[in-house]
C-alpha cells in the first residue's frame, strides 16, 4: 500500500525524496489517526555536538497525512545547565517558523528549510545518523 502525503500547496515546499522517506516509515501506522517520529543521534550531546534530534509530526486525515511540524532542536549553553530547545520550527498548522532569534512567517523559511531538507535527507538516508522512534494518537 502506498502512503500519500499531501505536501502540494505548502508554504515551505518539501522535496519527493524526503517526502518518499517519511511516507516509507508511515506505511506499518497507514490506520492511526496521528504519528510523530523522532530521530534522535544517540552520540548527541552538549559538550561533544553530533547530529541535532528531530521531531516531525503527521496527521493522518483520511485521504492522506498532513505535516503538521518539522521541529529540530539544539542543545542551548554547556555543561550541567545546558538544555535542548527548539532550533529551527517549521509549523505548518499555525503558518509560522521559529528559530533561536524569532517567530517569522514560515514563507519566510523557504531557504533556510531546503539546506535543512537537504541535509536532514543525507543524514537520514545516506549516513543513517538516527534512531528513529514513533508514537502514535
Amino acid at each position: 500500500m502506498t502512503i500519500r502525503i499531501k505536501h502540494e500547496g505548502l508554504a515551505v515546499p518539501v522535496s519527493p525524496i524526503f517526502t518518499l522517506y517519511i511516507a516509507d516509515l508511515l506505511i506499518s501506522h497507514k490506520n492511526e489517526k496521528a504519528v510523530t517520529i523522532n530521530f534522535r543521534d544517540p552520540t548527541y550531546s552538549a559538550d561533544d555536538g553530533g547530529y541535532h534530534p528531530v521531531e516531525i509530526r503527521l496527521e493522518n486525515e483520511g485521504d492522506g497525512w498532513r505535516f503538521c511540524y518539522i521541529t529540530d532542536f539544539c542543545y542551548v549553553g554547556s555543561g550541567y545547565v545546558a538544555e535542548l530547545a527548539k532550533d529551527l520550527d517549521f509549523d505548518f498548522d499555525t503558518g509560522v517558523f521559529q528559530n533561536l532569534f524569532g517567530t517569522y512567517p514560515i514563507e519566510q523559511a523557504i531557504e533556510m528549510f531546503q539546506v535543512w531538507e537537504s541535509n536532514f535527507v543525507y543524514y537520514a538516508i545516506v549516513s543513517k545518523v538516527f534512531t528513529i522512534q514513533k508514537s502514535v494518537d
